[in-house]
């Protein structure tokens, strides 16, 4: 799946009141999402908390199949900044 699709999946699922703060998705070649407020874009730019991980682990992630704590555990997610805006991500999309 295409970040290009996964951008469309974010933005569908997340809550119309968006997200206090902002994180960047970061699968290195493939590129990056960026969530900031409402706003759910693929354009770099500085955030307060960085997720990097491959396309492959944010598409597992995002279908729950990779547990973010064993992602981190494994050395799949690697996070960087605010970390609290890290933990926010499961509640910013609809379950």
């Amino acid at each position: 799946m295409p970040l290009s699709r996964i951008t469309d999946t974010i933005r569908r699922n997340m809550r119309p009141e968006g997200f206090d703060g902002s994180i960047k998705l970061d699968c290195g070649p493939d590129g990056v999402v960026v969530i900031a407020g409402p706003e759910v874009t693929r354009e770099d730019r500085p955030t307060d908390c960085t997720i990097a991980l491959s396309a492959d682990d944010l598409i597992k992630l995002m279908t729950g199949k990779l547990n973010p704590v064993t992602g981190v555990m494994m050395g799949k997610l690697k996070l960087s900044g605010d970390l609290s805006v890290a933990m926010r991500l499961g509640k910013l999309l609809k379950g």
